[in-house]
C-alpha cells in the first residue's frame, strides 16, 4: 500500500467515526468514509475508476442499513464523482433499490451531484483490446482469463467499501467501484447488487465485499456472511466459511469487512492483499494491507 492510500484510509476512518460519535446514522458514517476514497483518485472508485473497453468509466455503488433494511444502489453511472451518494439518494428519495444506466446518471444530475472531469483518449492497450472484440468468443475469453490471473497478483487500485455501527445500534454497509480490468461495456459486478456486494441486518451484522465480482455474485457472498452471523458464527468464522466457498466453488478471490450490532468486527480476504483499516475511537486507527 502506498503512503497516500494509507493516509486516505486513515482520514476516511476518522471522518466516518467523527460523524458517528456525534450521533449520526450509520449510513452517514459509511457514506462519508467512502466519499473521501472516491474523491482521492487513489482507488478504483470515483475519480480513480477504471474504464470499460469502450473507454468510458461506468461506476457502481450501493449502501444498506440494518434497521428497516433500507437500501439503494446505482449501476453503470457515468460522469459522477460520488456514486455512493447517488446510491443513498436512491434509498432515501425513491421507492426503489437499484437504478441503472443513463437514467441513473440523470437521477444523480437531478440532485446536482459533483461531476467527474472529462476523461482522455483510450490507451493503446485498451484500443487493442477493443479490436479483440471482433474475434471469436473463445479467443476473447482466453485473453480475459489470462488478464484475470494477472489481476489477482496485483493490488493498490481496489474497490472501496465501509461498514459502521452507530450509537443507536444500527449497522450499515456500503461499497463503490469502477469495476475490473478488461470489462465489456455494460459489465456490472457485485458492488451494486444487494446481498452480493453489501448487506446489513441489525439482527446479525453488516458486510461490504471486494474482489472478483463475478465470483462474489455467484455465491451471494455478503448475504451468506450475514446468514452465517445469524446462525451464531463469529465474524471471523463467518468470513472464513463464505470466502472459502467463493474460492472452492467458483475459483474466486474476495475480501470482506464485517461488523456486528454488539461491536465485533473482522477483516478477512483470500486475495494476496487488501488495503483496509478499523477504528473504535480508542487509540489510533489501524491501517494495513494484509489481514488474516
Amino acid at each position: 500500500m502506498r503512503r497516500p492510500q494509507r493516509e486516505c484510509l486513515h482520514e476516511a476512518l476518522v471522518a466516518g467515526h467523527d460523524l458517528l460519535a456525534r450521533g449520526a446514522h450509520a449510513m452517514e458514517g459509511v457514506e462519508a468514509a467512502i466519499r473521501l476514497m472516491e474523491q482521492s483518485g487513489l482507488f478504483n472508485a470515483g475519480a480513480g475508476a477504471r474504464r470499460q473497453l469502450d473507454g468510458v468509466a461506468r461506476l457502481d455503488a450501493s449502501i444498506m442499513e440494518g434497521g428497516a433494511l433500507t437500501a439503494g444502489a446505482v449501476a453503470s453511472l457515468e460522469g459522477i464523482l460520488h456514486p455512493i451518494t447517488a446510491a443513498r439518494l436512491v434509498a432515501l428519495e425513491t421507492g426503489h433499490v437499484l437504478l441503472v444506466g443513463p437514467y441513473a446518471t440523470r437521477f444523480a444530475r437531478h440532485f446536482k451531484l459533483k461531476r467527474l472531469p472529462q476523461t482522455g483518449r483510450l490507451s493503446r492497450r485498451k484500443a487493442e483490446l477493443i479490436s479483440a472484440l471482433g474475434l471469436k468468443n473463445a479467443t476473447l475469453f482466453r485473453a480475459m482469463t489470462r488478464e484475470r490471473v494477472r489481476l489477482r497478483e496485483r493490488h493498490g487500485r481496489e474497490t472501496v467499501g465501509a461498514v459502521a455501527l452507530d450509537r443507536a445500534g444500527t449497522v450499515a454497509a456500503g461499497a463503490s467501484t469502477g469495476g475490473i480490468d478488461i470489462m465489456l461495456p455494460g459489465r456490472v459486478g457485485d458492488t451494486p447488487l444487494i446481498g452480493c456486494g453489501v448487506y446489513a441486518d441489525n439482527r446479525a451484522g453488516a458486510v461490504s465485499m471486494t474482489g472478483w465480482g463475478e465470483s462474489i455474485v455467484r455465491i451471494a457472498a455478503a448475504k451468506g456472511i450475514v446468514a452465517a452471523l445469524a446462525d451464531g458464527r463469529s465474524p471471523n468464522m463467518a468470513a472464513r466459511v463464505i470466502l472459502g466457498a467463493v474460492e472452492r466453488r467458483v475459483c474466486g478471490a474476495a475480501g470482506a469487512l464485517i461488523v456486528t450490532p454488539n461491536g465485533h468486527m473482522a477483516i478477512r480476504h483470500t486475495t494476496p492483499h487488501m488495503s483496509a483499516g478499523y477504528w473504535s475511537g480508542r487509540g489510533a486507527p489501524v491501517v494495513r494491507d494484509r489481514f488474516r
